[in-house]
């Protein structure tokens, strides 16, 4: 990874569909030599980026967070079978303990999840137990991290990202192009309007305006990911823990402020908080526990789960390395 890459890479996470002309004279390069270094870097799974729900679908949509149990011999089956299931956008295999897989779902509303749950996910058969807590305030989420490697004054000429207005459009009133446009930009977020057009069979005006109000709206955003040898932190740890409601929403100025914070939610059930660090050993573990406690003195962490393979990402298949190697298109909206 040279210093172009790894500046390109935050550049698209700041504004993941900027043309490459646009990014030229920021990053000193050319628009073709950009062009051709993310070609390289989508290319060998280091880095892509694609559609996710918006700011809408905390008002109009559920993200739950879900824990399942299995046998250790059973484990990279199950992950791999659970990894097929849409609604499973992320999937992640622990460290043994008391859960072995842990799943990020999204659905339209919590009955959605709780049939996907009991009906689904405890029926395969290699499930033992299944824990299901929801997400009641997301205070920062996978969009949001940043990879750190422009300066201030590069970040201020890209500017800040233009939010989509949080009150949104019923998932209801999406119609087929728009849901045919969704599936398309999960796979591949910097699709053209061109090829959006062809692949959805309408006009690339009608694709662009549909796309205007899907993104002005709040129904969807776009996210560049990255491997753990873009972004140069390979561990990751989720703590779940306890705060006195009074403190919970402090958590945004709080934890969500510490180095590496991947993942910070408000959540149901005794453990009220679930945060999930990148780090860059395991040493840093404790490091952050103690920083967080720091930070928040009331909070009790209950429980500290080490991830030890991420299988899928939003919708992405990951191999042992977390590089990119396939797909399986969420469908939340």
């Amino acid at each position: 990874m040279s210093e172009l890459d790894l500046a390109l890479v935050h550049a698209l996470q700041v504004r993941p569909r900027a043309s490459w002309s646009d990014l030229a004279p920021l990053l000193g390069a050319t628009a073709v030599t950009l062009a051709r270094r993310w070609e390289r870097l989508t290319g060998e799974g280091l880095a892509w980026v694609s559609a996710v729900p918006g700011p809408a679908f905390a008002h109009g949509g559920c993200t739950a967070f879900v824990f399942l149990r299995c046998a250790p011999a059973a484990r990279e089956r199950l992950a791999a079978r659970v990894a097929e299931l849409p609604e499973a956008v992320t999937v992640e295999l622990l460290a043994p303990g008391r859960a072995d897989l842990m799943l990020d779902v999204l659905a339209s509303d919590p009955g959605t999840v709780h049939r996907f749950v009991d009906e689904e996910l405890a029926a395969l058969p290699d499930v033992l137990d299944v824990e299901c807590v929801f997400a009641t305030s997301l205070y920062a989420e996978g969009s949001r991290w940043r990879l750190g490697s422009l300066d201030a004054s590069q970040l201020s000429v890209l500017g800040r990202p233009r939010a989509g207005d949080a009150a949104g459009t019923p998932l209801a009133d999406l119609n087929a192009l728009d849901r045919a446009l969704l599936d398309a930009l999960v796979r591949d977020g910097r699709t053209r309007l061109t090829e959006l057009a062809d692949l959805t069979g309408t006009s690339a005006a009608t694709a662009r305006r549909r796309l205007h109000r899907l993104t002005t709206r709040g129904v969807v955003a776009f996210r560049c990911d990255v491997a753990p040898a873009v972004s140069g932190l390979p561990v990751s740890v989720t703590f779940r823990g306890h705060a006195p409601a009074h403190d919970v929403n402090r958590l945004h100025r709080t934890l969500a402020t510490l180095t590496e914070c991947r993942l910070l939610a408000a959540v149901t059930g005794a453990a009220n908080v679930l945060a999930t660090y990148w780090l860059r050993d395991i040493g840093a573990v404790q490091q952050r526990e103690t920083a967080a406690c720091a930070h928040l003195p009331a909070l009790h962490i209950t429980e500290r789960l080490l991830g030890t393979r991420t299988v899928k990402r939003m919708g992405h298949l990951l191999d042992g390395a977390g590089r990119r190697t396939g797909v399986r298109p969420i469908r939340p909206w």
